[in-house]
């Protein structure tokens, strides 16, 4: 594999860090953008890039301000800012400098949240993806017991007090600020999902038409329970969209959790091939 660093200027001052990663068997028009989630970088990514080169596709990675090698700064970022400044950027750098004409999208947990919140900001985007592939994704359904809810609460309140989540002391790839994280909290404890500025982005979703496969486990009992990712699925009111229920009751290998989903040897020996089957049928669909 040959790996590209293309770092795309942010109109504050720094970059963001987009890879580009291909092989000699790499083809120009099949081509995917990943992207990750809190707490971590692209190194969530290596398994499901390396499987996709392998099937001759050309792989862009781009990741967060403050995550990888994207740059470090102050000011206060959240999931809006993902969502409308930093997609934004990959998408014109994707679709208007490079000239990709069509692409697929690999998100993993809050990478989704994301992108939703991009395409509904910038719907000139839905008709350059094919399809969309959200690994553990919600954003309001995750306190769906006493328990789950007493737990987010408690941990909003001790970021809020401390600053930040420390994950790299607990073996996370990076941490995050209490400003990042105070949005997931408020949406799961109020079963809302909406903007600083008032905007509905539950009730807005059902704008988004490019088909979306949900890939959730059955041990991903807090972040991204099953339930949750199945209420996210369901708000986009599309009947082209797909479930994928990764437990042993459904013949898989494991109860999954939020990160052997996305990357462990099972998932690439499992799931991974319905990914690829799934980007396969939309594009022939599309032909």
């Amino acid at each position: 594999m040959q790996e590209e660093l293309i770092p795309l200027e942010l109109e504050n001052g720094g970059h963001l860090a987009l890879w580009k990663i291909t092989a000699s068997s790499s083809q120009h028009d099949k081509n995917i953008l990943l992207t990750h989630g809190t707490f971590s970088n692209r190194k969530v990514l290596n398994a499901i890039t390396q499987y996709l080169i392998g099937h001759h596709f050309t792989c862009w990675i781009f990741e967060w301000r403050n995550h990888g090698s994207s740059s470090r700064q102050e000011e206060e970022l959240d999931f809006e800012t993902i969502g409308k400044q930093d997609f934004q950027l990959v998408f014109a750098y994707l679709f208007t400098e490079c000239q990709i004409r069509k692409i697929d999208c690999i998100t993993h947990s809050g990478g989704g949240i994301c992108l939703t919140i991009a395409l509904i900001h910038y719907p000139q985007f839905q008709s350059k993806i094919s399809s969309i592939s959200l690994f553990g994704c919600q954003a309001f359904g995750a306190a769906n017991s006493k328990f789950n809810y007493a737990k987010i609460y408690c941990s909003n309140w001790l970021s809020k007090w401390y600053g930040s989540i420390p994950a790299t002391k607990i073996g996370g790839e990076e941490n995050e600020r209490y400003y990042m994280m105070k949005q997931w909290f408020e949406w799961n404890l109020t079963g809302e999902f909406k903007g600083k500025n008032g905007i509905n982005y539950k009730e807005k979703m059902k704008r988004i038409k490019v088909p979306i496969l949900s890939i959730y486990g059955g041990g991903d009992r807090f972040i991204a329970p099953p339930s949750g990712c199945q209420q996210y699925l369901s708000a986009f009111e599309n009947p082209l969209n797909k479930a994928l229920y990764c437990s042993k009751e459904n013949g898989f290998l494991e109860d999954y959790n939020h990160s052997r989903i996305l990357h462990s040897k099972n998932a690439s020996r499992e799931i991974y091939p319905i990914v690829l089957e799934w980007i396969q049928q939309r594009r022939e669909q599309e032909s």
